[in-house]
């Protein structure tokens, strides 16, 4: 079931959207539905898949609990560019 829906947009962004939609053939309507679509699924599902080498990889190294990831960094960073 469609229903109406009222939308304040600023002026020039509905021109372009226009003509974007025009451009690419499709209605400002379904390119607005399909975008509410995508940020309103339910994404929890998905298990991100990384690529085999990453995977191996995966817990090969066990850092320090006492590591100061951005203090490290840093120290890096000067070495390498100063």
């Amino acid at each position: 079931m469609n229903t109406k829906l009222t939308l304040t947009i600023e002026q020039e962004v509905i021109a372009k959207a226009k003509k974007y939609a025009s451009n690419n053939e499709r209605s400002l309507s379904d390119i607005i539905e399909n975008y509410l679509k995508v940020i309103t699924a339910d994404h929890s599902y998905q298990k991100k898949e990384y690529p085999p080498i990453v995977q191996d990889l995966k817990g090969s190294f066990k850092a320090p609990k006492d590591l100061d990831y951005k203090k490290e960094l840093s120290k890096r960073l000067a070495v390498k560019y100063l």
